[in-house]
């Protein structure tokens, strides 16, 4: 097998279509197609079966993709290597990150790497936690966060790097009756109307504890996305809500309350693909990341 084609084979695995191939290759679903056909003679067996509108890979197609990736992460170690010998880290790295998490981490990394000759470009998704992973297929690394480790759901396999463990809190308006507290209980939280996340989100993990431990179901009014939404809306009633410690602000008719019997901290990692891990740029945007996350904590 020729290395492109053990790449093309990778690619098809990560990207799960033709289609999404093409688009990530630049190149046309055909000329995809032809060369998967091309890979498939080569190899002497069936590397690609029929599923539905599109295809999938055998069980040969699957053993030589991760050969391709085996053979991505040395040639991106080799560039690094290379870059290192030149004493070059200059590139664009694209990173996909959690908006909450990416408000403390990219401003101090934007403006160390600015001078440096490192574009960092970056797109601000709020997905379900075992969404984040898919994003490795078009970005060279994902900001996610978890509440159940340091490996959000769905990123087994990948290159994760913890960059911050962030407490939980529970937010309400400066005026609530539980806000002279020092910290507030499953119990008192039990009686109050809340703004939560949508099912699948880290922070409703939170919710359900706190439902669990009060032994009740909590009454959910809202449930949405933003942060700022969720602030503005506490801020405005008697509602409570999870938000977290390092980027909601305060101050402005909202407190941060920690929960007494109820663990709430959430892991802010990096998610990359291996073979991107490896190279020099991203491990240099990578370990700004980290110090940015130290800093924060």
């Amino acid at each position: 097998m020729e290395p492109q084609h053990l790449a093309l084979l990778h690619d098809l695995a990560v990207h799960g279509s033709v289609a999404a191939v093409a688009v990530a290759t630049h190149r046309t679903p055909s000329a995809v197609s032809q060369q998967l056909k091309v890979a498939q003679r080569r190899a002497g067996t069936t590397l690609v079966e029929p599923e539905g509108r599109g295809l999938r890979l055998t069980e040969a197609g699957r053993l030589l993709a991760e050969l391709g990736q085996e053979v991505d992460v040395v040639v991106a170690r080799a560039n690094a290597r290379w870059d290192a010998y030149r004493g070059s880290a200059t590139g664009t790295v694209r990173v996909a990150a959690l908006p909450s998490a990416a408000t403390f981490l990219l401003p101090p990394v934007l403006g160390e790497l600015s001078a440096a000759g490192v574009e960092v470009v970056c797109d601000d998704v709020d997905v379900a936690e075992h969404e984040f992973a898919a994003l490795v297929a078009t970005h060279d690394i994902v900001i996610a966060h978890s509440l159940a480790g340091p490996t959000p759901r769905g990123a087994e396999g990948l290159r994760t790097v913890r960059l911050a463990h962030e407490p939980l809190d529970i937010a309400m308006a400066a005026g609530h009756r539980l806000a002279a507290r020092d910290a507030v209980t499953a119990t008192e939280l039990a009686e109050e109307t809340w703004v939560g996340v949508p099912d699948g989100y880290p922070f409703d993990t939170v919710a359900r504890a706190v439902a669990a431990r009060a032994g009740r179901d909590l009454r959910v009014a809202q449930r949405v996305r933003d942060n700022r939404l969720v602030e503005a809306l506490v801020a405005a009633g008697d509602q409570v809500a999870v938000l977290p410690r390092f980027t909601t602000r305060t101050g402005g008719g909202i407190v941060l309350r920690p929960l007494a019997d109820v663990p709430a901290t959430r892991w802010v990692v990096a998610v990359l693909r291996p073979d991107r891990a490896e190279r020099l740029v991203v491990a240099t945007v990578l370990r700004a990341l980290r110090r940015a996350g130290e800093a924060a904590g």
